[in-house]
């Protein structure tokens, strides 16, 4: 008689010293209650240090040094405990094996000693726990690159693209744009249109998962009639010399970091210079600017698409705001002209 499959759970997977381990479905919740992105990295911490005993009634316990980082004061831990403790998602699960949606808070009742190096007792709410312990899917985060990212738009896609990498079967996934919206956290009322959507969060998150993880991602705009209702998220694993300047783009402090994002390290710190024939032709905008269109839009001649702009705007009248005109334009360039 054959042996029956055994499952595999999410809480039988092992934290490294690099890398910690999150369930599937707390990867793809909804939030009700907006995050920050200094919240969601406290969040996975604490599920780490719970990790051992996740799935159990007991309570868990950690330094708050340990969820500081970098900054000296308890203030923030504060307030972005209170905030997990008052944050309710929407989490899609599986019961009796009819989909369902299960609303759960994300942390219990907790306990934190008043001296600056004292401790933080917490619990991982019941139905919470039984979500996790019936989990057979989930993200393995690098710690290195959670911490370099560096908005939460960026943490999320991150730990989406960690959730779906090694499905043999799969390498893109559709989504609505609501759904979107809800999965990276975008709070109510913002961001509504797609090329907000796209311009604010969207463009920049997908820049810094791309050069800091082990992963290439686009999003991708589906339209239904002339408008953009759906995505398509796409994913594909670096090979090895782009996953060695990812690795390199790690050992930059922040302003490092994000210079590999918006193109690389070697190029900002020692600039392409601007042509001549574009001087003629107007003064410079600001370095953010230029930076920001690396950003947003990397693997095009900036200087090009300047020149292309400014050929465009003497027929025109002269832009209240040139640097906001120039980035507006290199948007519907990029779209009319993709690499």
């Amino acid at each position: 008689m054959a042996k029956p499959s055994t499952r595999y759970r999410t809480v039988d997977a092992r934290p490294s010293k690099e890398s910690l381990v999150k369930p599937g479905e707390l990867v793809d919740l909804i939030e009700v209650t907006p995050l920050t992105l200094t919240d969601r990295r406290i969040y996975n911490q604490l599920l780490e240090n719970a990790w051992e005993a996740i799935d159990k009634p007991v309570l868990h316990v950690i330094a708050k040094a340990d969820l500081r980082g970098s900054h000296n004061s308890n203030d923030r831990i504060g307030e972005s405990i209170e905030r997990l403790m008052s944050a309710i998602v929407r989490v899609e699960a599986i019961w009796d094996g009819q989909a369902a949606i299960e609303r759960v808070q994300l942390l219990g009742g907790n306990l934190e000693m008043s001296r600056a190096d004292g401790l933080f007792e917490y619990e991982i709410p019941p139905r919470l726990r039984k979500i996790i312990s019936n989990s057979t899917i989930f993200a393995r985060l690098q710690r290195e690159v959670m911490f370099a990212l560096s908005s939460k738009y960026a943490l999320t896609l991150y730990e989406m693209v960690q959730k779906r990498g090694n499905l043999r079967w799969r390498s893109s996934e559709k989504f609505s744009l609501d759904a979107l919206r809800g999965v990276l956290g975008v709070p109510k009322g913002k961001l509504t249109s797609w090329s907000n959507l796209r311009l604010r969060a969207v463009d920049p998150a997908v820049s810094e998962v791309s050069a800091l993880s082990d992963y290439m991602v686009e999003i991708l705009p589906i339209k239904t009639g002339r408008s953009v209702t759906h995505v398509e998220l796409k994913w594909w694993r670096k090979d090895g010399e782009a996953t060695g300047k990812a690795e390199r783009a790690l050992q930059f402090a922040s302003p490092g970091r994000h210079a590999k994002a918006k193109g690389t390290a070697e190029e900002l710190a020692s600039p392409k210079p601007r042509p001549e024939w574009l001087t003629r032709r107007g003064a410079a905008l600001r370095t953010e600017t230029y930076e920001t269109a690396k950003l947003r839009h990397p693997g095009y001649d900036i200087y090009y698409v300047e020149g292309e702009w400014r050929a465009w705007a003497a027929t025109k009248e002269p832009a209240a705001d040139p640097d906001r005109a120039f980035l507006a334009f290199f948007r519907k360039f990029a779209d009319a002209n993709p690499i």
